[in-house]
C-alpha cells in the first residue's frame, strides 16, 4: 500500500508500511536525511518536521497519518518566516554540533508562522526540543532575532503603505 502526500511542495508516494514511523520513511525512502533520529520516543525533537503547519515528531508519527497532508523537512523549508528563522540561527550561531538544529529550526518556523506577533517567551514555550550541547541561550537569541526581523518588516510595510 502506498501513502500519498506532499513532501516539500512535491506530490510524493511512499511504499513504506502504513504503521512505519514517518522518520524512517522520510530518511530511507524519500532520502530526506535532514530529519534526524534522536530518542525514538518523540521526546527530543531531533526528528521534528512540519505537517500541515504543525511541528510534528516524525519518529512517533505513522507514515499513514500524513496521507493527503503536506510535510516539510529542513530540505524543503521556504518562505519569509523560514528565511527569517534560518538567518537568525546563523546570526546567533545557534548550532554547536548541529544534530538537533533542523528540528529546532522547523519547530521555530512552525510556531512563529502561526503568529509572528508572539513574544520570544511565547514562542519558546511552544518549542520542547532538546539540545545535548546546551545551545539554549543561542536558540533564545535566534528566536528573538527572527521575531525582530519579521516584526520590523511588518512595521516597515505598514509605514510604506501610509
Amino acid at each position: 500500500m502506498s501513502v500519498e502526500f506532499t513532501l516539500n511542495g512535491r506530490p510524493t508516494s511512499l511504499q513504506s508500511p502504513p504503521e512505519s514511523p514517518l522518520l524512517w520513511a522520510l530518511r530511507d525512502e524519500a532520502q530526506t536525511v535532514g530529519v534526524k533520529f534522536g530518542c525514538g520516543a518523540g521526546l527530543c525533537g531531533a526528528c521534528t518536521v512540519i505537517v500541515d503547519g504543525q511541528q510534528t515528531r516524525s519518529c512517533v508519527t505513522p507514515v499513514a497519518d500524513v496521507a493527503g497532508k503536506s510535510v516539510t523537512t529542513i530540505e524543503g523549508l521556504s518562505g519569509d518566516v523560514a528565511k527569517a528563522v534560518t538567518e537568525a540561527w546563523i546570526r546567533a550561531q545557534a548550532p554547536q554540533c548541529g544534530y538537533c538544529q533542523p528540528g529546532f529550526v522547523l519547530a521555530a518556523t512552525s510556531v512563529i508562522s502561526a503568529d509572528p506577533k508572539q513574544s520570544s517567551d511565547q514562542v519558546l514555550s511552544q518549542i520542547t526540543n532538546l539540545c545535548r550541547c546546551g545551545t539554549y541561550d543561542a536558540i533564545r537569541l535566534a528566536v528573538g532575532y527572527a521575531l525582530t526581523s519579521l516584526q520590523g518588516a511588518e512595521n516597515h510595510e505598514k509605514g510604506a503603505a501610509r
